[in-house]
């Protein structure tokens, strides 16, 4: 049994967090192990905190940048859950045996290219967790975790007046505009709602989060681009309810177990990104079915393919009110 093992994933948010459970399990499953964790150095933060985890080694853009030291920690075994060139020059640089999961890029292609119905109904974190299967490592179904930077909490009563009573997390934000719900749709949501709403993502998104707290009233916070990942989290954290597009915050609202609702655009669920999320936890898909043009990408794009964006268009925002307003304590 291994008793040295470094696990290779260089991005993104979204995509580290999933790798959570397969640090977790192999950390309480096998006797004395110890884990390190290589990623790029401005996705650290995600890892760092992990109490799971003995080190972690970033690279800025080259696996050359730590080789060196990593050959000098003489893994007993790798896990490769990224599975690209870059994590292979690392396994072929280190020569110890190693294990990572089906990436299905053929069948993702099939999926996007002609709509073939042949992507196996398997999230990706159990995906992930074959890659561990052969050393006796099982899902434990404990979920997501994410550990905020000691500091970086937000207290909730340092918010103003009506916010600091409770509040629902909108992340408005993604890396592709394809991803990303208009903003008059958001606009109607928060509006409907006639709750507190702290809209979050990072400086690219503050504009936008400007115009759709000015459209919506006082009880709209625009909290994009102020403040850090951590401390975004933290609102996450403490927010009564989560709506988000297709991003790295929907993963961590799902580390802590937040009543969600999930908005896909170009992408769809069925390509194993969805909130990994207990059974008892409420979530809500809200995507425009019947589209033959979904889904016209595996990641997004700058601008609708078709120029109609009707999946993000025809969004039915009175659903995803009525969901919350359903499953939120009375």
């Amino acid at each position: 049994m291994p008793k040295k093992i470094l696990i290779i994933r260089f991005s993104s948010i979204g995509d580290i967090v999933l790798t959570s459970p397969v640090i977790r399990c192999l950390h309480e499953q096998i006797n004395d192990v110890e884990i390190h964790y290589l990623t790029k150095r401005k996705f650290s933060s995600i890892v760092e905190n992990n109490p799971y985890l003995e080190k972690v080694y970033t690279i800025d853009k080259s696996v050359s940048e730590v080789i060196t030291q990593l050959q000098a920690e003489a893994y007993d075994h790798i896990v490769d859950l990224h599975k690209n060139l870059r994590s292979f020059q690392v396994i072929m640089r280190l020569m110890k045996p190693y294990s990572n999961f089906e990436k299905l890029n053929f069948r993702k292609w099939l999926f996007v290219r002609f709509k073939a119905k042949v992507m196996p109904h398997v999230h990706i974190v159990d995906r992930y967790m074959k890659a561990v299967k052969h050393l006796g490592v099982n899902n434990d179904d404990k979920g997501l975790d994410f550990f905020i930077t000691p500091g970086e909490e937000v207290d909730r009563g340092s918010l103003p007046f009506p916010f600091k009573s409770g509040y629902i997390g909108f992340v408005i934000g993604g890396k592709h505009n394809t991803k990303i719900l208009p903003p008059d749709k958001v606009t109607e949501i928060c509006i409907g709602l006639k709750r507190p709403v702290v809209l979050l993502g990072g400086p690219e998104d503050a504009a936008r989060g400007d115009a759709i707290s000015s459209a919506s009233g006082e009880s709209v916070m625009n909290a994009c681009g102020k403040y850090s990942l951590m401390q975004s989290a933290s609102i996450v954290k403490q927010a009564d309810f989560i709506i988000s597009n297709d991003t790295g915050l929907m993963h961590i609202a799902a580390a802590f177990r937040k009543p969600t609702v999930s908005v896909w655009g170009n992408t769809l669920p069925e390509l194993g990104m969805y909130p990994y999320l207990p059974a008892e936890v409420p979530h809500l898909i809200s995507e425009v079915n019947g589209l033959d043009c979904r889904p016209c990408s595996k990641i997004g794009f700058e601008k609708c393919p078709k120029g109609h964006f009707r999946c993000m268009r025809e969004q039915n925002t009175d659903a995803i009110v009525e969901f919350i307003d359903a499953k939120s304590p009375k």
